[in-house]
């Protein structure tokens, strides 16, 4: 102590170097106060929502010394996440969410699913025992498996920026999807109770965990421990992630032997409205519309046999395909045609396949409201809508095309500023 007065007493004989000091001391002090995330204040409604949880999770096996650990600091949501139902709105904005905000051509892009590629060939070797083992003993195959796991977390360079409990519990509270959240909230103490790590469980904003992204609902039903060594890690053991994943696609109804899908080229007198599950149909009746594999291979007597559907996720601005029930499954995993397409594709690159034949087509951002809007409108024209959502998928895109159809526009099955201009003009006349 006597040191330091001793130094100060010299300091302020000099008023020019202290004054110079203190300056100093104050802006380190604003860099570090600026660098500090701002508080959010308490929300006791929140910290009552959480208490009122405790009768489910005690039924579901959760200790009282496991769930108050668990919710201990969790005194307000976390209102930075997507997909929030925040105080003055009455609809979440699907911001964040890539599978359904990106264009098409930067979601698929070219170069990062080159890179993946090129990476998971050299895990193909490198994790060839477990993947050997992974085919065997659950009938998925490993190109699959990996390009999950590079789609996921990029072969677990991706590093997952949110604490597990404090998304499910903000998602539970103000998200879209409350009780599902609420059920997966309950799991994932769950998997507090069964030993897991707090620390281990790094989420995405939407509480999916570990290299191959699982939902606390589906580890307890599809975690497999691949590499025999009596517990089941997610979250750092290569073979029990992609087997775990594996055994996920297996449980949904991966079917052993067939392929996800086929890029195919549209003749004339065909369009993208022929798109979605509802028009499904052998490959053999497709081919007598005239469609055809956009690689000029000729269907072969198998692949006539299997049931597909048209599917365009851009409408007419990109590839079209006819896809399996495995494409289907796939969307079980993430419930996006562009996901799957992605995961899709990316096996083949693995198993060595090149690029897309049919380019994309460069249609720009998706804007929810305009999507909205002409979701509210097709409903009104009486439409098979499924949902009203703000998000194109091949309900979407199909009930566009034969909007467009039936008033004699092009047909690009593409929910534009366009379309809502023409249907706008339709109500006025």
């Amino acid at each position: 102590m006597r040191g330091i007065a001793t130094t100060f007493s010299g300091f302020a004989a000099w008023p020019r170097v202290a004054a110079a000091f203190s300056a100093l001391l104050i802006a380190l002090y604003a860099s570090v106060a600026l660098s500090l995330p701002a508080a959010a204040a308490a929300d006791p409604a929140y910290r009552a929502f959480l208490e009122g949880l405790w009768p489910e999770a005690k039924a579901a096996g959760v200790s009282r010394t496991t769930f108050d650990a668990a919710l201990a600091g969790l005194d307000a949501p976390d209102r930075s996440l997507p997909d929030l139902v925040l105080p003055g709105q009455t609809k979440a904005e699907p911001k964040g969410q890539a599978e359904f905000t990106r264009p098409p051509e930067k979601y698929l892009d070219r170069s990062y699913l080159e890179k993946l590629a090129a990476e998971g060939r050299q895990l193909l070797a490198r994790h060839k025992a477990a993947l050997d083992r992974i085919e065997n003993e659950l009938g998925v195959d490993r190109f699959s498996v990996l390009a999950i796991w590079g789609r996921e977390t990029a072969f677990g360079n991706h590093k997952l920026p949110h604490d597990a409990i404090t998304v499910l519990a903000t998602q539970a509270y103000l998200g879209r999807r409350k009780e599902m959240f609420r059920a997966e909230l309950i799991a994932a103490l769950r998997m507090l109770e069964a030993g897991v790590p707090r620390s281990d469980m790094r989420a995405s904003w939407a509480g999916a965990m570990g290299l191959t992204q699982f939902m606390p609902s589906e580890y307890f039903i599809h975690a497999y421990d691949l590499d025999r060594d009596g517990k089941t890690d997610i979250f750092r053991s290569v073979p029990d992630a992609l087997a775990s994943a594996a055994r996920q696609l297996q449980g949904k109804g991966w079917v052993k032997g067939v392929g996800w899908g086929y890029e195919i080229a549209i003749p004339p007198g065909a369009d993208c409205a022929y798109e979605g599950p509802t028009q499904e149909r052998p490959i053999a009746e497709w081919a007598k519309l005239g469609l055809k594999r956009a690689d000029g291979k000729a269907w072969t007597a198998k692949e006539q046999d299997l049931t597909t559907y048209m599917m365009s996720p851009a409408g007419a601005y990109g590839p079209n395909f006819l896809v399996t029930e495995n494409f289907k499954v796939i969307r079980k995993y993430n419930t996006s045609d562009l996901y799957a397409v992605f995961v899709g594709h990316l096996a083949d690159r693995i198993a060595g396949s090149g690029d897309f034949v049919h380019p994309w087509g460069g249609i720009g951002a998706q804007n929810a409201r305009v999507i909205e809007d002409i979701q509210e409108r097709l409903k009104t024209l009486g439409y098979e809508v499924d949902k009203i959502d703000g998000k194109i998928g091949s309900n979407t895109r199909r009930n566009v095309g034969h909007y467009q159809r039936a008033n004699g526009l092009k047909v690009d099955c593409w929910p534009s500023d366009a379309v809502l201009t023409h249907m706008k003009a339709a109500t006025r006349r």
